[in-house]
């Protein structure tokens, strides 16, 4: 009876440290699983301009892969008004824009790759107030196939195109099973 008294202290602790490794792994994971966000744009989301802007920068949490990079902004009219591929210099993503013409709400649809390949896209808008010094372009909009702008919830959409969780929960119930049964067989010799 001694005996096992005197191995259920180191029992309880090897128990404790299972525990405390398996709610480590998990919440853990959540730092390996953070995606790349949208910070902050120019112009700003839901901005009204009197001024029609001469480019759209974006500026994400984490550096971007050039030339995996495309933003479009389609006007009121929804002819399309960026001028050239966008260019990317660390966290930030710009586009050139053709003057602007037609006043009203100008969309802008982002689909951008961080540098640990996670692709994220997102929308955001401004309105133009008043008309453009640019006339109106001939080029339409994007077809939705090839339209990088999604439906839902504009500026901080994150793509759900990186590691799943279901993983991570499967190894914590695994080690925290392993630890419990390692514990067990130390108590009962």
């Amino acid at each position: 009876m001694a005996r096992s008294t005197q191995h259920r202290p180191s029992v309880l602790r090897a128990a404790a440290l299972t525990v405390l490794c398996g709610l480590l792994l998990l919440f853990g994971a959540g730092q390996a699983l953070a995606h790349t966000r949208l910070l902050s744009s120019d112009p700003a989301d839901g901005t009204s301009l009197t001024d029609a802007p001469e480019q759209v920068t974006l500026t994400f949490n984490e550096a971007m892969q050039s030339g995996f990079t495309t933003i479009t902004v389609v006007g009121p009219d929804g002819a399309t008004w960026q001028t050239a591929d966008s260019t990317v210099d660390g966290s930030r993503v710009s586009v050139g824009l053709r003057p602007l013409g037609p006043a009203g709400r100008y969309e802008i649809g982002y689909r951008v790759v961080s540098n640990d390949g996670h692709p994220v896209t997102g929308s955001l808008s401004f309105t133009l107030i008043g008309l453009g010094p640019g006339a109106a372009a001939a080029t339409t909009a994007p077809t939705p196939a090839a339209d990088p702008t999604p439906s839902g919830p504009p500026a901080t959409l994150e793509s759900g195109d990186g590691a799943p969780v279901w993983p991570w929960i499967i190894a914590a119930v695994i080690l925290i099973g392993a630890g419990m049964a390692a514990a067990l067989r130390l108590g009962r010799r």
